[in-house]
Formats: structure tokens, C-alpha cells, sequence
């Protein structure tokens, strides 16, 4: 399972950061995404951290003010938050996927105001 903490209320400009902590898998063999959920909008992915080749891809929205992370070790995985707009207002979820399996955490609410 994927259980997820952080987010919160923030101001514009603020900044906060998502943990996202596997468990019951080998984490290090799994892709790594990072999705929201805007009110009203349908989910969008944000971040694909590969397996693969060790690379991180941010959609242009993100990129440059928020950082995905990974610790193998601590089976996790972390979403900075910086510069925050009130549009990353959302439902932010992590995601694991090897082969055909996916795993989802149960989403952390981020509330974005100025």
C-alpha cells in the first residue's frame, strides 16, 4: 500500500511538501507518479519519476517550482511544493507501477489562498 501525509493550507508563494511511504512491495522496482485532482477537473499527471533510466519528467505547470524525490531506502517518495498558486488547489495522489500492477496512495489535500 501507498499511504500519503503533508499538504495542507497555504498561502500563495508558500511551500509545502508530500510524503509518499510504500509498504508491503519492493519499492525501488516500481515507477513512481505524482497526479492531482483540480476541483471540477479531471485527474492530471504532474510527475513520472522512471525506473528505467533514473529520470524525472514534470508537466510544463509544475515544472521549475515543484521537485519529486525518491528514497529507496525509506520506500518513499516526496513532492516539494514550491511558489504555490491558488490553481494547484487539489487532491494530490501518489502512484506506483511495475509491469501491469499499480498501486495508489488514498490522496492528500493541498489548499492553495492568498
Amino acid at each position: 500500500q501507498l499511504v500519503q501525509s503533508g499538504g495542507g493550507a497555504a498561502e500563495t508563494g508558500g511551500s509545502l511538501r508530500l510524503s509518499c511511504v510504500g509498504s508491503g512491495f519492493t519499492f525501488s522496482d516500481y515507477a513512481v507518479y505524482w497526479h492531482r485532482q483540480r476541483p471540477g477537473k479531471l485527474r492530471e499527471l504532474l510527475v513520472f519519476m522512471s525506473v528505467a533510466d533514473g529520470t524525472t519528467n514534470y508537466v510544463n505547470t509544475i515544472k521549475g517550482r515543484f521537485t519529486a524525490t525518491r528514497d529507496n531506502a525509506e520506500s518513499s517518495s516526496y513532492l516539494q511544493m514550491n511558489d504555490l498558486k491558488s490553481e494547484d488547489t487539489a487532491t494530490y495522489f501518489c502512484e506506483v507501477r511495475r509491469y501491469q500492477e499499480t498501486i495508489w496512495g488514498q490522496g492528500t489535500q493541498v489548499t492553495v489562498s492568498s
